[in-house]
């Protein structure tokens, strides 16, 4: 199912914690930064923090701009963003700032903590996403229920560990104070557990002040049916890939990406690149990388346009090419109609060699677009 794109924004010192244990919260930012802060914040549809948050540093969670708040009223939004907490408990302080400050908020919680909640009296929607807490549940909800596409997630370090290694974070922009903790008790920002292989991609550093700001990007594509962060951005460059797509009446325009398990990039290609008006984007990826990587077993295709299943301008369809080389996962946007080809089935020719195939439904329009004259 769609979900919100998830931005996970934290300030740490150099050590790794996000705060120390006196009985003040530690300022990590600096002013100039609490103002990017609050620009990210008015860009966006929700903020949310954990419970935890709420309890240790009860905060407003605000657009403090006047300006920016009238900017988001003059595009049609609400003035300020949605608020969500999340608590598996209910158990939170109703006159805490959270609930007395700015628009709208929801609170999502359990069974058990939803009859918590409205017990206390808390000024919020209380949603209960069942008998436990779950992610996935939470942010489809907040999509499809609230209308929510850009997410920020301000904490704490539980709930940001969490997203993190349930591979639903898409962007970490992470704030690095120059300050020591050093006390093992205080709260670090990532906590232990498994995490998603790979690295990270930096997509920008910035100097604020004495603080430096860093942008992540995941990389790593799921395995099997599952679906992770990376696997959208790559999906959304594939579809990129098709806009380059020489015209064509006679054929789809299509992009494709070939990506390792560790999140590198073996290959990109498009159809009709390099001046071949026959060749298709799996076809031009796939000749660019060694047949004898071995990095191509546990490899990703991502294709804006199902893998074809049938062709007359090649011996070998799309679909035979991903298999020959040896990769047993595909994440496309969109099936193949029967424009050109009748009872067109990629997906079923590689999932009867044992090949994975995920459909990205909420990028069909994105491949389509390049497409749209060939409709009728």
């Amino acid at each position: 199912m769609p979900l919100p794109h998830v931005l996970l924004s934290a300030a740490v010192s150099l050590d790794g914690y996000l705060d120390d244990t006196g009985p003040e919260r530690l300022l990590l930012s600096s002013p100039a930064d609490f103002d990017r802060v609050d620009e990210v914040r008015a860009s966006v549809d929700a903020i949310l923090v954990g419970a935890g948050t709420i309890r240790a540093d009860n905060p407003r969670l605000l657009v403090n701009s006047a300006e920016r708040r009238a900017a988001r009223v003059a595009d049609g939004r609400a003035e300020y963003p949605l608020k969500v907490t999340v608590s598996g408990s209910g158990e939170l302080d109703p006159a805490a700032r959270f609930w007395h400050t700015g628009g709208d908020k929801v609170l999502l919680t359990t069974d058990d903590g939803a009859r918590r909640a409205r017990a206390l009296g808390i000024g919020a929607d209380v949603v209960s996403l069942g008998p436990d807490l779950d992610w996935p549940a939470a942010l489809e909800y907040l999509h499809d229920r609230r209308g929510v596409r850009r997410l920020m997630v301000e904490g704490g370090g539980t709930v940001h560990t969490q997203l993190l290694q349930q591979e639903l974070a898409d962007e970490l922009q992470l704030v690095l104070a120059p300050l020591l903790v050093g006390d093992p008790a205080a709260p670090r920002l990532f906590g232990p557990g498994a995490y998603q292989g790979g690295r990270l991609r930096l997509v920008e550093t910035r100097r604020i002040e004495d603080v430096v700001l860093m942008r992540y990007l995941p990389t790593a594509p799921g395995s099997g049916d599952r679906v992770a962060a990376a696997d959208r951005r790559w999906l959304a460059l594939a579809c990129e890939l098709a806009e380059l797509c020489p015209p064509s009446d006679t054929a789809f325009s299509v992009g494709a990406v070939v990506v390792a398990a560790d999140g590198s990039e073996l290959a990109r290609g498009y159809s009709r690149e390099g001046g071949d008006p026959v060749v298709h984007a799996e076809e031009a990826a796939l000749a660019k990388v060694d047949p004898g990587d071995s990095r191509l077993a546990g490899a990703t295709v991502y294709s804006s346009l199902e893998p074809c299943a049938r062709r007359a301008s090649r011996p070998a369809p799309c679909a035979r090419l991903i298999l020959d080389a040896g990769v047993r996962r595909v994440v496309t946007a969109w099936r193949e109609p029967d424009t050109f080809v009748a009872g067109a089935d990629g997906s079923g020719v590689l999932t009867a060699a044992g090949a994975a195939v995920v459909v990205l439904a909420e990028y069909a329009q994105r491949a389509k677009a390049p497409n749209r004259h060939l409709e009728g």
